[in-house]
């Protein structure tokens, strides 16, 4: 690991950035250009302390998981990414494949969609980055390990998973997503991360089993959801799907469904949001 590189190679990118271009409020006068530690900080879910010593060479070795968390919240390019991982002594991301390195067009336009919800996902469901609105209508998705990491694996193995969903759509969503892995199959066939994903999911689902036996096939790219939300309750949305060249990951976009009230409902979220925000500080 080249922690002087690494050191410099963060400072130089976070003094080049600004608030507008990931998102964040200006605030009061800056005394330092750029972005503020403790703001990358924020943006990459690491704390203050262990941001500040990498940029003085003297912090541990990140783990890949810190290193794609800095890559999304600096906006680095592929190559760049590719580069911040050799510093540190690991093998460059992968792209061909499963891609979990959210490239710098992306996250500005994540950062310019704050007041609408919007998510990136894998193209097996893994969430890579949301905005603030997005965690508060279908919850935080940080926090899940291993195989539940992606929605699909969740939807069928977890009964907690559909609570956000009516029961009526039960069915309609469970063939979703067998259609658009099924898609994900044709497309990465053998790879060995979709490989285990679908043995599980036989092995553990009947359901699952039953739906992927009718070998239904179709990436999901606009539909129409009925989310319940704890708080507000039913909030009618369209999900609309944008899709990364290599279709390896998605940008989901959820707006409020015309001649409902979920334009209202996603504005009481947002104030709901914002003094959470303002009462834990």
């Amino acid at each position: 690991m080249d922690r002087p590189e690494l050191a410099d190679f963060l400072r130089r990118r976070r003094e080049q950035l600004t608030p507008s271009d990931v998102g964040v409020p200006p605030g009061a006068r800056r005394r330092t250009p750029g972005l503020r530690r403790d703001e990358v900080a924020a943006l990459a879910g690491i704390s203050t302390d262990y941001y500040t010593r990498l940029e003085q060479a003297r912090g541990p070795r990140p783990s890949v998981q810190v290193l794609a968390s800095l890559a999304r919240a600096l906006r680095y390019s592929d190559d760049e990414c590719d580069y911040l991982y050799r510093l540190c002594g690991h093998g460059a991301p992968g792209r061909a494949r499963s891609d979990t390195h959210v490239g710098p067009g992306l996250m500005h336009l994540l950062a310019k969609l704050d007041d609408t919800p919007a998510l990136v996902i894998t193209d097996l469901g893994e969430a890579l980055v949301q905005n603030r609105m997005s965690e508060l209508l279908v919850g935080d998705y940080s926090g899940y390990q291993g195989l539940s990491r992606y929605v699909p694996y969740r939807w069928f193995t977890d009964l907690a998973a559909r609570a956000r969903a009516p029961e009526a759509d039960w069915a309609r969503l469970g063939r979703q997503h067998v259609a658009d892995l099924r898609a994900t199959a044709a497309r990465r066939s053998g790879d060995a991360d979709v490989v285990e994903l679908i043995d599980r999911l036989n092995s553990e689902s009947a359901e699952f089993a039953r739906l992927w036996g009718e070998h239904e096939v179709a990436v999901r790219l606009s539909d129409t959801k009925r989310m319940l939300h704890p708080e507000v309750g039913q909030i009618d949305v369209r999900c609309e799907t944008l899709l990364t060249p290599n279709a390896a990951q998605r940008l989901l976009v959820f707006t409020p469904l015309p001649g409902t009230d979920a334009a209202e409902k996603l504005e009481l979220l947002r104030v709901i949001g914002t003094q959470t925000m303002t009462g834990s500080t």
